[in-house]
């Protein structure tokens, strides 16, 4: 039986993916503003899942997700003829800094942090970004209070740099951003060590797998601990 390995990942993760994957694996690109109706990320992803499995029949296949459990948007997503494979940690923040510990540091060294990347400004879904629309709907001085209370608790705005792309354009707008908000800037290293373990195969703690018939739980997340 053939063997097939397929990622379907965020528009954001895949950013970091692209540059590690073999030339002949293929890939499924699903968009970031999902991420704002995880219903409809659940009921997106499983349609995916299902119709590359539908596309590749009698064939022995994994599937990488570029994803986290993203507001629960994975609970319930289920292995219908194939094998899964996530990264163990709660969102995407967490693949760019390279695990779910770096991450743990971070939030708890700077609670109040918006994280930037390349595929974030690329995708141009930020509060910065709806800010401009906000502008353009209710005009400045509404736009302005809509945006203070979105970004209340943030202090730092961090770009994470996992050294995958050139940094330098996104650089130049993560720094205008943050003064333009009145938030601290700040460069943090970030790592692809989580990215190239999924695309290697790994199958350690770093990750759950789930065979054909299994699907996503909260406990896969929450109620483990490493021995």
């Amino acid at each position: 039986m053939p063997n097939r390995t397929v990622v379907i990942a965020c528009a954001t993760v895949i950013e970091e993916m692209l540059p590690l994957m073999p030339p002949d694996m293929a890939y499924r690109t699903l968009e970031f503003g999902l991420h704002a109706y995880p219903a409809k990320l659940h009921t997106t992803l499983q349609e995916n899942i299902d119709e590359v499995v539908a596309a590749h029949p009698g064939e022995e296949l994994t599937i990488l997700l570029g994803y986290g459990l993203c507001s629960q948007a994975l609970v319930g997503v289920e292995a219908r003829g194939c094998t899964l494979v996530l990264p163990r940690v709660d969102d995407c923040i967490a693949i760019f800094l390279g695990s779910r510990s770096a991450y743990n540091e971070q939030a708890g060294a700077e609670p109040g942090s918006y994280y930037l990347t390349k595929g974030w400004i690329e995708v141009g879904e930020t509060p910065f970004s709806e800010h401009e629309r906000a502008v353009q709907r209710y005009g400045a001085a509404r736009a302005e209070r809509i945006f203070k209370i979105m970004m209340a608790n943030y202090k730092r705005l961090a770009l994470i740099n996992t050294g995958s792309y050139d940094i330098d354009r996104y650089r130049d707008y993560a720094q205008r951003t943050a003064e333009r908000f009145g938030l601290r800037y700040e460069e943090i290293a970030g790592s692809d060590a989580l990215v190239r373990k999924l695309l290697d195969g790994a199958s350690d703690d770093e990750f759950i797998t789930l065979l054909p018939g299994q699907s996503f739980q909260l406990e896969h997340f929450f109620g483990w601990a490493k021995k």
